[in-house]
């Protein structure tokens, strides 16, 4: 009885220990895994969740330092633009290795000096807002079609 009682302090320490060290590592495990997401954009659906920015061609989560590459066309003033979206640094002006260019709305795929055809919508009230209407060949906007 004796050795049990000398044993118990110890047998404490060594699960006080163990404890410590397990919310420790708990910490720092989360700690990291926000550390990978913070530097993505993210976004509130329409539900209410959290989601990645991705690039509308090549369906990429973009970082915070890096930025659609696009066109808009004048007058700036009007609450209806038009928008060319050329990609985004990971697919243009060159796409990487295993990066396929696709048209959200047809499906096709999208050349490297494709691009896809939008509508901007400066709204006073809310964010700036765009809609995607198609890519170069599934949006033409020419008499002749092919």
């Amino acid at each position: 009885m004796n050795d049990f009682i000398a044993v118990l302090p110890i047998a404490f320490f060594i699960i006080l220990f163990i404890l410590i060290f397990l919310r420790l590592f708990r910490v720092y495990t989360e700690k990291k895994a926000s550390d990978n997401t913070s530097s993505f954009r993210t976004q509130k659906d329409e539900s209410g969740r959290t989601v990645f920015i991705r690039c509308p061609l090549c369906n990429t989560p973009l970082t915070k330092d890096e930025n659609m590459v696009s066109r808009i066309f004048r007058p700036m003033n009007t609450p209806d633009q038009r928008m060319f979206v050329m990609g985004c640094p990971h697919c243009y002006p060159t796409a990487g290795n295993g990066i396929k260019r696709i048209c959200p709305v047809c499906k096709n795929e999208v050349s490297g000096d494709g691009y896809l055809v939008a509508r901007l919508f400066n709204l006073k009230t809310t964010k700036k807002h765009v809609v995607i209407t198609g890519c170069n060949a599934c949006c033409s906007h020419s008499s002749k079609k092919s």
